[in-house]
């Protein structure tokens, strides 16, 4: 009986080791360009806006991190308003990335990420309840890329629409 209770004990560990170890490395190389520090400045339904973004790896290249800090000045009708999220980017299942985005208004997203030749697609899950999202960063050149970010209802949500749109530089390579 105790040779079986090693025997289960070893077995297990073993299957553990394996499994951790098969967890596959993290490949941002399509995430490549956008690593490092940008300034940027944009439009939409929150009015003109300024700010600034990092793109760094974290957890030993695990998880792909953004940190983005945009301030909309006061104007006729509307206070200053400052707005801060956090976007993680993850390896899924079978090498698809997904992201989960957080805000300080206390909005959750959760998105599938998609390429394109010049983009970077993150479009939240269709539901009957609440707005899909999409966020697109949009490569011009090795030092600028175009972002938006589309909403469309819970009644269309093929038909997005943008929300804010808006164009960056990068001012630091990681």
């Amino acid at each position: 009986m105790k040779s079986l209770l090693t025997f289960t004990l070893i077995l297990l560990l073993i299957l553990s080791n394996s499994v951790s170890g098969q967890q596959s490395s993290a490949n941002w190389d399509k995430w490549k360009h956008l690593i490092g520090e940008w300034v940027g400045e944009g439009n939409g339904q929150p009015g003109q806006g300024a700010g600034s973004f990092t793109f760094q790896t974290d957890l030993d290249g695990k998880i792909l991190v953004r940190k983005n800090h945009t301030m909309f000045p006061e104007t006729v009708n509307a206070a200053e308003k400052v707005h801060d999220d956090l976007l993680i980017v993850y390896p899924a299942t079978q090498g698809i990335q997904e992201a989960i985005y957080f805000d300080n208004e206390g909005n959750t997203i959760k998105y599938k990420v998609s390429f394109t030749e010049k983009s970077i697609v993150l479009t939240s899950e269709k539901s009957s309840s609440a707005p899909r999202f999409r966020l697109s960063y949009t490569t011009i050149d090795d030092k600028t890329v175009n972002i938006s970010f589309d909403m469309a209802s819970p009644d269309a949500p093929e038909s997005f629409r943008t929300y804010l749109s808006g164009k960056a530089f990068k001012i630091k390579h990681d």
